[in-house]
């Protein structure tokens, strides 16, 4: 890998459990770059990948960003991970949506053809929102196309992209999907935004759902569409930092990767300067006095709530729990090898004090307890 002289990125990578694939923890989003021009595009694509970025999606705003991929990526192209989306129209160059057959069909040569590849790691049921774009989905014949893709090895494996935590759960429910594709941010997560479906609590069970059952989440929207980063635009009052967002986004069960948006090579460098940042630098605690209490309350493991007096790891305690209500066999075996347990807890309420989700962890540590009998 090259890296800047003077710059050294400690880019970090998490495993999709179902398919074993390792992907960068900040990946490429794609909504800007077709307005870029092709010299600055290539650029800022080919310092992603030299520096540890290994992983990108294709539902963009333009058709060009696919042939700016192509000369990016043709000769790694085995080191590249791509999420194609089968129901992303761009016959007219810029973007559309389809569930006509036909039209997947042909957009799916289209893009093949353009980015110089036969095969596709994550082939894409492209945003269902509502229950009828699914049963559209399946109607007209476009899963059936995809399903066979994967039976060919032209798709490796299927990911979902989705606004809706009703219709995620629907289509998770069919077993096929490896990789959910979800709008995640505290806006959204605390009931804000356009694409804020779903309550708080169905947001958070499927993270949990995902993370149960080893389906990785590749996070769209993080900045809520740049709201969070502007304090007149941010519902909080107050302008959130990119890194506050992406590690907001990280901390969440379930997830692989944050795809934000870039449009050159500035975009990409200051995405990496993640990876040098400090603790404090991606800190989002300061949500907690930000978020309304009646919508707050689970865990998520971030760990904000560290170091415990008593030296008990609370995440892990409160995942393996999770997990294991979840139907997890082995959950049960790794809390019990944990040097410190739910009942060592000896509540002087630390945690609560630093929690960004306002979660009463003193009860929490007790039911833990009742549940494992340590």
């Amino acid at each position: 890998m090259k890296n800047d002289k003077n710059v050294r990125y400690d880019v970090k990578y998490r495993e999709n459990k179902k398919t074993k694939d390792k992907i960068s923890v900040i990946g490429l989003g794609t909504s800007y770059i077709s307005d870029a021009s092709e010299k600055d595009a290539v650029e800022a694509l080919t310092y992603a990948y030299e520096n540890g970025i290994n992983y990108a999606d294709l539902a963009t705003a333009g058709a060009k960003t696919f042939s700016y991929y192509a000369k990016a990526f043709e000769s790694v192209r085995n080191e590249m991970m791509y999420q194609v989306h089968f129901g992303a129209n761009y016959e007219t160059g810029e973007y559309g949506w389809t569930t006509n057959l036909e039209k997947v069909k042909k957009q799916v040569d289209w893009m093949l053809a353009t980015l110089k590849t036969d095969y596709v790691d994550y082939g894409f049921i492209h945003c269902i929102d509502e229950e009828k774009d699914w049963n559209d989905y399946q109607k007209n014949g476009v899963l059936e196309f995809l399903l066979d893709m994967k039976e060919k090895n032209v798709v490796r494996h299927i990911g979902l992209s989705t606004h809706t935590p009703s219709v995620a759960n629907k289509i998770l429910d069919t077993g096929i999907i490896d990789q959910l594709m979800f709008s995640i941010n505290p806006g959204y997560d605390y009931r804000h935004g356009d694409y804020a479906n779903g309550s708080t609590a169905e947001r958070m069970a499927l993270y949990r759902r995902c993370e149960a059952e080893g389906i990785g989440i590749s996070v769209m929207k993080p900045f809520s569409g740049g709201q969070l980063l502007d304090k007149k635009t941010s519902p909080f009052g107050k302008a959130l930092t990119q890194y506050q967002c992406i590690q907001y986004a990280l901390d969440m069960p379930g997830v692989l990767t944050v795809l934000p948006g870039v449009s050159n090579i500035k975009d990409v460098k200051q995405l990496l300067g993640f990876f040098n940042a400090s603790d404090s630098e991606r800190d989002y605690s300061v949500i907690r006095n930000l978020t309304p209490k009646d919508v707050s309350g689970t865990c998520v493991y971030c760990n904000h709530c560290q170091p415990c007096p008593a030296g008990l790891n609370i995440g892990l305690i409160n995942k393996y729990y999770d997990l294991a209500k979840a139907g997890d066999d082995m959950a049960e075996m790794h809390y019990k090898n944990l040097k410190f347990h739910a009942g060592d807890c000896i509540e002087c309420g630390h945690c609560e004090a630093r929690c960004p989700f306002h979660v009463k962890q003193i009860e929490r540590m007790k039911e833990i307890k009742n549940y494992f009998k340590i």
